[in-house]
């Protein structure tokens, strides 16, 4: 059965209309053959027996001509009569009369005989058989019909044979089976018409839970409704919702392990970051000289390795909190005045690389978002601006309101990005040959989170070549989140 199933469809799932139209249509159309064939055999008979009903007629008026002259059977046949029977039957009309020893009274002598196996009829209250044969070529019908006779002289049986052509028979026939089969056909159509226009009403909920699904944003693994679809079809919403549910399950375990591991992270690597620091701290306060080399470069690699991993482990947090922050209410953020507190804030770290850090922004740009994802954002991309310009550069950002929105850049002077690997370097943990040297202590997450915090605000970074030969990073808020800020 599955194999048939899968020959009838191709051996691939294809379209319902047409696997619908094969599974119904072919088994209704043998049907209909079968059906055809058993009507044209009904018609057949049906034919036969108006006919022959007809033709019994013929002969029975035959018989009533025949009569006994002179101890001989005679009968009185004028041609009206004859003409009178082909004009009823529509058919050409032969006949003979035989009298009582056989011998042929009136008619046509070679009319064929009766075959003896011919049953007596038993439709009609009359001494009739009927029964196909063939003369001068041509197909016919014959009834023949025992007549008694008799006088005072003597008494017997006379035989009447009438046949006629099958052309009405046929004709007849034809027509019926003409009929049928012209119904039939329209019946088969109108079914295949009927089943390609009620596959698409009955798939019109499919199309619904279709679209319900296609309009949900990434992070929204909520359950379907079941009521959306057919009773025969919540089987598979239940097991959708059931794997979402898994998904979920799945998704909230990552997300509490990167977030545990995270903080459960920083508190011992402060610790040591903290203890690293006053060891170093003694040992500057020792004379000149009474140091050894290997120590002091021993510490200062667990110094910078122990502040890489606080590194990491910030941004694995960070990770986790955006995640945890999808489908978080958006509020107005004052762009501008966000900026300027992140450039603050990394003030010092540009002094201490001697770098000029400058804002340019006219007036305040007010946009719909998360603060705090997007203060990590513009954190994220300053810092990585200063880390990869060298010491004298210039880092400039910039925030403008446009026509279409509210426009943010950060353009640093350091060695900027291949085009070739503008789209990689949003990868997690992914890092650009050759910035290794510039930046030591990266983990290759900070353009990565850019991304997603931009992601969840329908937005992404835009990376250029800058004036000065650097990195140009463009993110543009569209106008639809900017009006929705300034109306809240």
């Amino acid at each position: 059965m599955a194999s048939l199933a899968e020959r009838l469809r191709g051996g691939a799932v294809g379209s319902l209309r047409g696997e619908l139209l094969r599974w119904l249509l072919l088994p209704l159309i043998v049907l209909e053959v079968l059906n055809t064939v058993s009507a044209y055999r009904n018609a057949i008979d049906a034919a036969d027996m108006a006919y022959d009903r007809s033709l019994l007629a013929s002969t029975r008026a035959l018989a009533e001509r025949v009569s006994v002259a002179q101890g001989k059977v005679v009968v009185d046949v004028p041609y009206v009569a004859l003409d009178s029977f082909e004009t009823d039957t529509l058919g050409r009309i032969y006949y003979k009369v035989s009298g009582l020893n056989g011998e042929t009274v009136s008619g046509y002598d070679d009319l064929p005989p009766v075959p003896a196996s011919v049953p007596r009829s038993e439709s009609y209250p009359a001494l009739v058989r009927f029964y196909h044969t063939t003369y001068n070529g041509q197909p016919i019908r014959i009834a023949a019909l025992l007549q008694p006779v008799y006088d005072d002289t003597m008494r017997g049986i006379a035989l009447i044979q009438v046949g006629e052509t099958l052309d009405a028979r046929r004709g007849l026939t034809n027509k019926i089976l003409f009929d049928t089969v012209l119904w039939q056909a329209g019946l088969v159509f109108s079914a295949a018409l009927l089943i390609w226009f009620a596959v698409g009403v009955v798939l019109r909920p499919l199309m619904r839970l279709k679209g319900a699904v296609e309009t949900r944003s990434v992070s929204d693994l909520s359950d379907l409704d079941p009521a959306l679809v057919h009773r025969e079809v919540r089987p598979l919403v239940a097991a959708m919702n059931a794997s979402m549910a898994r998904i979920r399950a799945l998704i909230n375990s990552q997300r509490r392990f990167i977030a545990d591991a995270s903080h459960q992270l920083r508190t011992p690597l402060a610790v040591l970051r903290t203890q690293t620091e006053m060891a170093q701290r003694e040992l500057a306060r020792l004379p000149p000289g009474t140091v050894p080399a290997p120590l002091a470069d021993m510490l200062a690699g667990i110094a910078g390795t122990t502040t890489a991993t606080v590194h990491l482990a910030n941004r694995l947090l960070m990770l986790a909190r955006i995640e945890h922050s999808r489908g978080s209410l958006a509020e107005p953020v004052a762009l501008r005045a966000l900026v300027q507190q992140v450039a603050l804030e990394l003030a010092p770290f540009a002094v201490n690389r001697g770098i000029d850090l400058a804002l340019e922004a006219q007036q305040e740009a007010v946009i719909a978002g998360q603060p705090l994802l997007l203060h990590e954002l513009v954190a994220n991309l300053v810092d990585n601006a200063l880390r990869y310009t060298p010491a004298g550069g210039a880092v400039v950002l910039r925030v403008a309101a446009t026509g279409d929105g509210v426009v943010l850049e950060v353009e640093d002077g350091g060695p900027g990005i291949p085009a070739a690997e503008r789209e990689r370097v949003f990868a997690p943990f992914y890092r650009a040959p050759g910035t290794s040297h510039v930046n030591p202590g990266g983990a290759g997450l900070g353009l990565a989170i850019v991304r997603d915090i931009a992601l969840l605000h329908d937005t992404v970074p835009v990376l250029l070549d800058g004036t000065g030969g650097g990195l140009l990073v463009r993110i543009s808020f569209s106008s639809s989140e900017t009006l929705k800020a300034a109306s809240a």
